[in-house]
């Protein structure tokens, strides 16, 4: 059987490349499968044509600010749905709004980081989520 992906949710080439670098450099081996957009990780999480393939990721990581659907309303998507309730959901973001902050977390984030700028800096921020969320954290079931 396959291990449960994380599923990055980033509209930003840049900052894609990047995570997939990271956690790769940080010997973080688990499949990324990545949505670009909003109506996308709702779609491969939920949609008909993934049928009985779908896998429920061990991690969802969540940008804010996406094309056609954000990521707040992505995830309460995720919080209303019985499949992805229990999923931690990590809001990875360039945001600085405390009103961001709050809301995300009143819609059922587990954590909200804001994404580091520099490279040396955002290796150091996925290997801790990795080494967290995929290592430390028991789940509350399992995927």
């Amino acid at each position: 059987m396959m291990e449960n992906p994380i599923l990055l949710v980033e509209d930003n080439p840049d900052d894609i490349a990047l995570m997939l670098h990271a956690l790769k450099n940080n010997g973080i081996n688990t499949p990324v499968l990545v949505a670009e957009d909003g109506e996308q990780a709702l779609q491969q999480l939920y949609g008909e044509q993934h049928g009985d393939h779908r896998q429920i990721p061990a991690l969802i990581l969540l940008d804010l600010n996406l094309p056609k659907l954000s990521g707040l309303e992505v995830l309460r998507q995720l919080r209303a749905n019985d499949t992805t309730r229990m999923v931690p959901v990590v809001v990875l973001t360039s945001s600085l709004e405390p009103s961001d902050r709050l809301q995300a977390y009143q819609s059922g984030a587990n954590s909200y980081v804001r994404k580091p700028v520099d490279f040396d800096e955002f290796v150091t921020v996925a290997q801790q989520l990795g080494n967290y969320w995929l290592g430390l954290n028991q789940p509350a079931i399992d995927t």
